[in-house]
């Protein structure tokens, strides 16, 4: 009976030998090339699917005017002539944001098939080159990033509680509410929900919020201009690793790209909606590119080099994870790759785990103290699980429990039911994720690929799921998994999730989302009918003849 539950516990952490069945690498990894370059066609195409995805960003920009999440004072729309008519005219305004977000949707699908690439006669893919991209994505960011928040009202809660730590006040230990007063400034547009709460950031992001506020003072359009600012950096950061890292696992640049950094939850959650996470993954993701460099190293590599890599890559793992913690999961990963170069021993890992550890505890020492705000950030770190959120599955599984209770008379279980659904959710997370570090270990699986599934296990399985949070697990498999049965899903439900929030972080009363929805429908639909031959709304059944020569765009 031992026998077999030891070796029941080794075929669950994967340490059994390798069968003849796929494993998850085969099931969402397949190497790509980078392709040859559009056709004049194609790149035809291009100019009008770039040019209707900023025609949509434009339209979610005005309609962000009066259906954005726009704060309750310093308002600088309110009573001004022409921009103050999108607050008096919500329908309209709520109907250009939602036809925008449409439209970017679609582009973003159009796109994807010149990113995803077609194939030529011979059988080598046809892409869409890296330049291409990168100003097709920079072009539907540029009206975002001047538009009002949309989407999410937590920018205000970044400024909020940024003005508590620059009064020298505890975040970790006090709500805006009680720091600032509920008729403050800045507590005002702070949703009801997270006034009495503290922070759930990290010290590396309110630090930054402290110099925010030292520069904006109590001017909240400034303040929010400076987040976005800070988002962006965070963005390109993203557009700078992404790459990389995708080269690293044999697929496509512009792929990965295109499924990552284009995806329209980045566009609408970490540009539009001024989300931290755009920070958390990027400074996240370099770390990890840095770090691979010290692992994966060529033999004219000096010690002093793969020393100085790790060491970089460590230190920004270490600050995204004092941004937001789950980011410091990457460490892991790095430290099981650093140990199977060293070996794979249980001395090799030990080694690894001393070295990565001890520099990670040096920047979260440095941050924590240097900031002044200590580590109460560790007392906090469950604060997001005050909302239930029908995304993720252990939430979902007690809340629909409750309601089949209630509908049943037999009473609301779902505080019960979900002190169950929880702690299960968490014990498999925990087991996915070990058993990707052991697969790390092993060679079975890439870095990489291995951080972006145990990240989707957490996410799916964390007690609240918003719809930017399936990026932790999105961005970093947009590098490495290829296969249609992760591509499809991903892209189906960013497109839907992108799709139903509302633009003003909250709920309209349902009679105009239904006439805003009918409105998007027919436009919509008459733009689909009016471009039928100028957009490829279908596939051509045959590949047309590849020209000499391609035109750039």
């Amino acid at each position: 009976m031992g026998g077999r539950l030891l070796g029941w516990g080794r075929r669950i952490l994967g340490l059994d030998a390798p069968g003849a069945g796929a494993d998850v690498t085969t099931v969402l990894h397949g190497d790509e090339v980078e392709g040859r370059g559009l056709d004049a066609t194609e790149t035809s195409y291009l100019h009008r699917i770039r040019l209707l995805g900023a025609t949509g960003t434009v339209l979610m920009a005005v309609g962000a005017l009066g259906a954005g999440a726009q704060p309750v004072l310093q308002n600088p729309v309110q009573g001004v002539r022409g921009l103050g008519l999108a607050a008096r005219m919500p329908s309209a305004s709520l109907t250009l944001a939602m036809t925008g977000t449409a439209l970017v949707i679609l582009s973003w699908l159009l796109l994807g098939r010149f990113a995803i690439g077609r194939r030529d006669e011979d059988g080598a893919p046809r892409r869409l080159s890296r330049s291409q991209l990168d100003r097709t994505l920079l072009l539907w960011i540029v009206p975002l990033v001047v538009a009002p928040p949309m989407f999410s009202k937590d920018v205000y809660s970044y400024l909020a509680q940024s003005e508590i730590a620059a009064r020298g006040l505890d975040p970790y230990a006090i709500g805006p509410a009680g720091a600032l007063g509920v008729d403050h400034v800045l507590t005002r547009t702070v949703p009801n929900i997270w006034r009495d709460t503290p922070a759930p950031y990290g010290p590396a992001f309110l630090w930054i919020g402290e110099k925010i506020t030292h520069l904006t003072g109590e001017n909240i359009v400034a303040g929010i201009f400076v987040h976005r600012l800070l988002a962006l950096v965070g963005v390109a950061l993203i557009v700078w690793a992404l790459p990389r890292l995708a080269r690293r696992c044999g697929v496509a640049s512009v792929s990965a790209l295109w499924l990552g950094a284009a995806n329209p939850l980045l566009l609408f959650h970490l540009v539009a909606g001024i989300h931290n996470e755009a920070l958390m993954l990027g400074l996240m993701l370099a770390g990890v590119e840095l770090a691979l460099r010290g692992v994966y190293v060529a033999e004219s590599t000096t010690r002093l080099q793969v020393a100085g890599w790790l060491a970089a890559g460590t230190a920004l793992i270490a600050l995204s994870s004092m941004v937001k913690v789950p980011s410091l999961l990457a460490l892991g990963f790095v430290g099981m790759a650093l140990a199977r170069r060293w070996g794979g021993t249980l001395r090799a890992v030990l080694a690894a785990a001393a070295v990565l550890a001890v520099g990670a505890g040096v920047v979260i020492v440095l941050v924590s103290w240097g900031s002044g705000l200590g580590l109460g950030w560790t007392k906090t770190l469950g604060t997001a699980t005050e909302v239930r959120s029908w995304m993720s599955i252990p939430t979902l599984l007690g809340m629909g429990t409750g309601l089949g209770g209630v509908l049943l008379g037999l009473g609301d279980h779902t505080t019960a039911v979900l002190s169950i659904t929880r702690p299960i959710a968490a014990f498999v997370a925990a087991v996915v994720t070990v058993r990707m570090l052991l697969a790390v270990l092993t060679g079975r699986i890439h870095p990489v690929g291995a951080l972006g599934v145990s990240l989707g296990a957490i996410v799916l399985l964390f007690p609240v799921v918003q719809p930017w949070y399936l990026l932790w697990a999105v961005i970093p498999l947009a590098a490495w998994a290829t296969r249609p049965v992760f591509r499809i899903p991903t892209i189906a439900f960013s497109s839907v999730v992108g799709m139903i929030l509302m633009p003003n972080g909250g709920e309209y009363q349902p009679f105009v989302i239904v006439q805003a929805s009918i409105v998007t429908i027919v436009v919509v639909g008459l733009l689909i009918v009016a471009t039928r031959s100028r957009l490829p709304w279908r596939l051509q059944e045959r590949t047309p003849p590849r020209p000499a020569e391609t035109t750039g765009a």
